[in-house]
């Protein structure tokens, strides 16, 4: 696990060489789930922040979302096709998130442990996901949110949101009772994590999604404050930057930013300190990429 000097973000999963489907597979199992802080005070501000963030915005939607529970790699993410890695997902919802990680009092919900998955036991942990897409001109996608969004308005973020359990039919655990059952969710859930990050990029930056590579796995970060971890791919586009800017202006969910840079790396180094712990840590998942393709 690694954390850099100023402690925005820790790299929790690194797979440099960039992981196809197949070499990523789901373990999805309530014993991922989050467990119940001991602290009932505790406990019982999470339906209260929600409460009062409802009343104030009514619009909140409570939907679930899956619960980033640990993981196990093999062969150490090198680029031998034999590594493989293994998410443990379980399930949370957007209200249990507002309430543990958004939470005013976060840091209380958190064990003192090296091992992630102790540590944030008790947290919501919800696993976004973000896209480094390079275009075809060797540029690379950044968004600046708009103002109205609830985490970091008018911060530079990669294109990104969450693999979402509704798509592959996951209301709760009830789905997946019998061995055959479970294998074919966790291969759903799996194959979700690389849809949703496509469907991602198509709505928040408006290219068709034939202009996308198949996505690469590189690994999840998670940031510091509020310990929020997302998992990050990289895609290639074979648009030019001045075809994607075009496309931009007409994007499904261009409201949730208000500008699209197509920049170079050594751009990006710059804009790096203004993005999010997690992006941040995106952007050094992509960086240990890079390098691991040079020393091939």
């Amino acid at each position: 696990m690694e954390k850099t000097s100023d402690s925005t973000y820790k790299l929790l999963v690194s797979c440099p060489h960039g992981f196809s489907p197949s070499q990523v597979s789901v373990a999805f199992d309530k014993s991922y789930d989050r467990i119940p802080h001991p602290d009932i005070y505790l406990e019982n501000s999470i339906s209260e922040i929600w409460d009062s963030r409802v009343q104030k915005n009514t619009s909140l939607f409570n939907g679930q979302k899956f619960r980033f529970g640990g993981y196990t790699m093999h062969g150490e993410g090198g680029s031998n096709l034999e590594s493989h890695v293994c998410l443990h997902l379980g399930l949370t919802d957007y209200r249990t998130f507002v309430g543990t990680n958004l939470n005013p009092l976060w840091e209380k919900f958190l064990i003192p442990s090296e091992d992630h998955s102790i540590q944030c036991q008790h947290t919501a942990s919800p696993l976004g996901n973000g896209a480094i897409v390079e275009t075809s001109d060797k540029k690379l996608l950044v968004l600046r949110r708009s103002n109205n969004v609830g985490e970091f308005p008018g911060y530079f973020v990669f294109p990104g949101g969450h693999p979402e359990p509704q798509e592959v039919g996951i209301a709760s655990h009830q789905c997946g009772k019998d061995m055959t059952d479970s294998d074919l969710t966790n291969k759903k859930v799996s194959q979700e994590m690389f849809d949703s990050i496509i469907r991602e990029v198509v709505e928040e930056i408006g290219v068709p999604a034939a202009s996308l590579c198949n996505p690469l796995f590189i690994g999840v970060s998670c940031r510091q404050l509020n310990v929020r971890p997302a998992a990050f791919f990289f895609i290639k586009c074979n648009l030019q930057s001045e075809e994607i800017q075009q496309l931009y202006s007409s994007a499904q969910d261009g409201f949730e930013s208000t500008q699209l840079y197509t920049v170079s790396m050594i751009d990006l180094e710059n804009m790096a300190s203004k993005m999010p712990g997690c992006h941040q840590g995106g952007f050094a998942l992509y960086k240990l990429m890079v390098e691991a393709l040079k020393n091939i």
